[in-house]
């Protein structure tokens, strides 16, 4: 078993050794106007993820007061809330520019990685912070 094991570990290293390889390749070949592009958009993505993840935290006194109600319902909407402004501000950052199947899917995976993480957030301050 250690023998397939350490088989596949170097069949998988080898692998993403070479998508380095040939990532770095890649950005080397490209030309300025596309690499200003990549980090444009890794730079809002990265900012939109900060946001995602303090949101929950720096708006304490909310969930504690909407934890106090003892309410799915006003718990959904708050976890709805937070969502659906977090999915706006992506499109925002995105100067509003959603075209084609990749952007829509994005938004909406997006949209499901913010619901998930607020409604887990939300629900952990709520039982032990609260």
């Amino acid at each position: 078993m250690d023998f397939l094991k350490t088989i596949t570990g170097r069949i998988v290293s080898g692998l993403v050794a070479l998508g380095v390889i040939v990532a770095a390749i890649s950005w080397w070949r490209m030309d300025q106007s596309t690499h200003q592009m990549l980090l444009g958009g890794a730079g809002r993505i990265l900012l939109w993820l900060g946001v995602i993840l303090a949101w929950p935290w720096a708006s304490f006194a909310l969930v504690a007061r909407v934890a106090r109600l003892e309410s799915n319902a006003a718990g959904g909407m708050l976890v709805a809330t937070y969502s659906l402004l977090e999915m706006l501000l992506l499109a925002w950052l995105f100067h509003w520019q959603i075209s084609g199947s990749a952007a829509w899917t994005f938004l909406i995976l997006g949209g499901l990685v913010c619901g998930v993480y607020n409604l887990l957030i939300c629900d952990w301050i709520a039982e032990n912070l609260v």
